[in-house]
């Protein structure tokens, strides 16, 4: 068994931070497009407007932004952990240490929380795309894209426990789905089925696993072997709703605005709180935000019982 170093001096815990902070898995990196934010606010007027190539014929055609744009503020966030210095000196077993490691890793999973809220409320009001409606909907229009419907159902006899070949119909009926999308020029969102991510509560992880990556099932070819990658979320709990997201695009389902990184500083034995309380404050802060980027790329279907 490893003995921990408990020296709590601060360089030796940054180092602890960030090692944790840099292991630790998280989802939201996959389905995220990170965008380097300047200021407070960010303007989103590009999404849904790159015109397709066209003949020269007697020029160059400019063609500007569509009119549909909305503005994403950044966030502040904030951990402070509270040690008195009576506790480090008497820390024989490293669980200061372990508690900053613990810090690291909550630092570096927040972006999954505030994406599983983007994925959980995306058919409420109030989770609006940049064309003004939810995020999942049935009534995405944009330009020449014609009425669009990211927000399927699919039939099983229970929807709390689809079987296996309920869930190959759902994924087959999803890859489908989203492969059709448009954008405002009409032109065809998705020109592959690759890059394709299922994001799954835990409840049916495996069933999904099955259904996406067994080469044989029931002594046939499974066609969608391989077609997507299976996350398990475990900040889904709803076992009836699954998520499929393209992920190999310059521009993901979900937006990562990244003001200011993640910090860890430290105020120790000479600062005013170790001197004044003999309190030793270790804190971690950033400014950022998770939104929506196109809806296109996302599609959420629910098992509805049949």
């Amino acid at each position: 068994m490893a003995i921990l170093d408990t020296g709590l001096l601060s360089p030796g815990l940054r180092s602890e931070f960030f090692d944790a902070l840099q292991a630790a898995p998280t989802v939201y990196q996959d389905l995220c497009t990170r965008i380097e934010s300047m200021r407070d606010k960010e303007p989103y007027g590009f999404l849904g407007t790159v015109p397709p190539l066209r003949e020269w014929g007697t020029g160059r055609l400019a063609r500007g932004m569509f009119a549909q744009r909305y503005d994403i503020s950044n966030m502040k966030y904030e951990s402070t952990l509270e040690v008195d210095r009576d506790e480090i000196s008497d820390d024989q077993t490293g669980q200061i240490r372990l508690r900053v490691r613990e810090l690291g890793e909550r630092a570096a999973q927040h972006k999954d929380s505030l994406l599983a809220a983007l994925l959980i409320n995306g058919a409420t009001a109030g989770f609006h795309s940049y064309d003004g409606v939810p995020f999942f909907s049935a009534s995405h229009e944009s330009g020449k894209s014609g009425a669009q419907n990211n927000d399927i159902h699919s039939a099983a006899t229970d929807a709390d426990i689809p079987t296996l070949a309920e869930t190959r119909v759902a994924m087959a009926a999803a890859i489908s789905k989203l492969l059709t999308f448009k954008d405002d020029q009409g032109e065809p969102m998705s020109n592959a089925a690759t890059g394709l991510v299922a994001i799954v509560p835990p409840q049916t992880y495996l069933t999904f696993l099955e259904a996406m990556h067994a080469s044989v099932i029931a002594a046939t070819t499974n066609v969608l072997a391989n077609a997507a990658r299976v996350v398990a979320f475990p900040r889904l709990s709803d076992a009836t709703i699954f998520y499929l997201c393209k992920t190999d695009v310059s521009v993901r389902p979900f937006i990562w605005q990244d003001r200011e990184p993640i910090d860890f500083r430290a105020l120790e034995l000479d600062s005013e709180t170790g001197f004044m309380r003999e309190k030793w404050l270790y804190g971690v802060r950033a400014r950022y935000a998770l939104t929506y980027g196109y809806w296109q790329r996302a599609l959420r279907v629910t098992f509805t019982q049949s």
